[in-house]
């Protein structure tokens, strides 16, 4: 049969396309599809493969021995497989074979228990029904009283009375105060099984060969969403995917239901969680059907409030000769340079020293919202809080040179002055830290004790400001534990503030993105 070209079809094919492998004719060679490619003669091409073919089925053949011993060695692994399978499901017979027994143990226990309680409760209550039943005319007590009262002797009378009148009196105070001698519900006997029903839901395959992973809780954060991150201790990544489970936290409910997400590398960014709230995590390593226990639970606590997002501001403010600001303006850092050197000459008594101001780049006008930052250990002293759009002016007009520390309110030295300027004469809402130490401020309401005052200046630090409560309070973003709370004039716009002095840096808490799953093993 003559073959012709299938995009040309009254043209035959005459040529063979080494790149595509495959028959052409000659049009496509001069404007087809195939018109850059390189063809040979039809001829060509024909003796070439024939001679490939004809080398490949005398090698195959001449391999005819070992692809017998290959065939061999598949049917005895065959065989292994179907016999080996057998005997897994016999061991997995047998353990679920214990658990009926054990189930059904308990069983015969609970209703030993339940049978042994339902006759002593009929018990009683059959005893009372017979002591009631002597209670109606012509039975029992009542009827024997009956008789005695025939009696007409009085000693004899007066002697069987007597007795009498007692049992009477207490057949009456009873019936007076009636209560059933048993309950009647068995409320106490409910099986609890929620807990071993969860067991079972995830009874799976167990494999020594896969390793339980660990989750990082130093690469794990909780900001506006939640990074979590994990590792296998041996280093190695044994498991094909991880199953990653989380719950909220709930001290009233007693079983939570755990929400499961999978994913192929060792970290996840989980989004949509409530905030002031706790959550535990865990994870465990899957290969195939067989799965690794679960990991150790992570409990972390989400922020106050939704997380606030802003960039320092470069204009407002800013002092370009004392303050330097990263470019994207996350992170500042603070230097003496040669405008403290020039003014060295006036420093003959005390200390002369500025603080240098800076402040976001975004405002909030009401809600409440929250914002993380780390200060560098080496910083000497910084002060972090909020000020408003209207003290704004007097904010950056107040950083004049003192001959003190003590002159500035709240500097963190214990100072008579600090006590009468902080509530009445602050524009603005500041609390100080330095030298790796957190300054409550002096109120009323704050220990007397200077040494009560000072704290570990966390690894990272957090502003909660809540514009309709009036309230601004300051924590230990790690644990989100409030550290100090007071009450703030949120008349204005609200702006995260900022001052620094000597060697001193900030850097603000980064945005947790998808971006952190996708390269953290990078």
């Amino acid at each position: 049969q003559i073959l012709m070209c299938p995009e040309h079809e009254m043209e035959r094919v005459n040529m063979y396309c080494e790149i595509c492998r495959r028959p052409v004719c000659h049009l496509c060679k001069l404007g087809g599809c195939h018109a850059n490619h390189r063809v040979t003669t039809m001829s060509t091409a024909y003796k070439t493969l024939k001679e490939k073919l004809s080398k490949d089925i005398e090698y195959l053949i001449s391999k005819e021995g070992q692809v017998k011993a290959h065939i061999t060695q598949l049917d005895l692994l065959v065989k292994e497989t179907e016999c080996n399978s057998e005997r897994a499901k016999e061991e997995a017979s047998q353990s679920f074979e214990k658990l009926y027994h054990v189930l059904e143990e308990k069983k015969s226990a609970a209703f030993r228990a339940i049978e042994a309680s339902k006759n002593l409760r009929l018990e009683k209550l059959q005893m009372q029904v017979e002591e009631y039943q002597g209670l109606l005319e012509n039975n029992g007590l009542v009827g024997y009283a009956q008789e005695v009262l025939k009696e007409t002797d009085p000693s004899c009378f007066v002697q069987t009375a007597k007795q009498l009148h007692v049992r009477i009196q207490k057949a009456t105070e009873s019936l007076k105060s009636f209560r059933p001698a048993a309950e009647t519900t068995f409320e106490d006997f409910v099986v609890d099984t929620a807990k071993q029903e969860e067991v079972l839901g995830n009874l799976t395959f167990h494999s020594n060969g896969i390793e339980i992973p660990e989750i990082n809780e130093k690469q794990s954060r909780m900001y506006n969403k939640a990074l979590i991150s994990w590792e296998c201790p041996g280093k190695t990544d044994s498991a094909d995917i991880y199953v990653l489970e989380y719950h909220k936290v709930n001290r009233e409910e007693e079983s939570a239901t755990w929400q499961e997400i999978e994913v192929c590398s060792k970290s996840k960014v989980v989004s949509d969680l409530d905030d002031d709230s706790s959550y535990a995590f865990r994870v465990r390593g899957y290969k195939g059907s067989i799965c690794s226990p679960w990991s150790r639970e992570v409990i972390l606590r989400t922020p106050p409030a939704p997380v606030f997002s802003f960039l320092f501001d470069d204009k407002c403010g800013y002092n370009s000769e004392h303050l330097l600001l990263n470019p994207r303006r996350t992170s500042v850092e603070s230097r003496a340079g040669f405008p403290l050197l020039l003014g060295s000459e006036r420093m003959q008594v005390g200390c002369y020293t500025t603080l240098d101001y800076i402040i976001g780049d975004t405002g909030i006008a009401k809600g409440k919202h929250f914002w993380a930052f780390h200060v560098e250990a080496y910083s000497y002293l910084v002060k972090v809080g909020v000020v408003s759009s209207n003290r704004i002016q007097k904010l950056f007009h107040n950083t004049h040179d003192v001959t003190s520390p003590r002159y500035e309110q709240d500097s963190g030295h214990d100072s008579g002055s600090e006590d009468a300027f902080f509530d009445s004469s602050q524009p603005f809402t500041l609390v100080t830290l330095g030298m790796k130490k957190f300054f409550i401020p002096m109120t009323p309401a704050a220990p007397k004790d200077p040494v009560s005052r000072i704290l570990p200046m966390p690894s990272c630090l957090g502003i909660c400001l809540d514009c309709d409560k009036g309230k601004v309070g300051f924590y230990d973003a790690g644990r989100m534990k409030c550290l100090y709370e007071c009450e703030v004039d949120c008349s204005g716009i609200m702006y995260p503030a900022f001052a620094l002095m000597g060697g001193a840096a900030v850097h603000l808490e980064e945005d947790v993105t998808t971006k952190y799953g996708e390269y953290h093993d990078d």
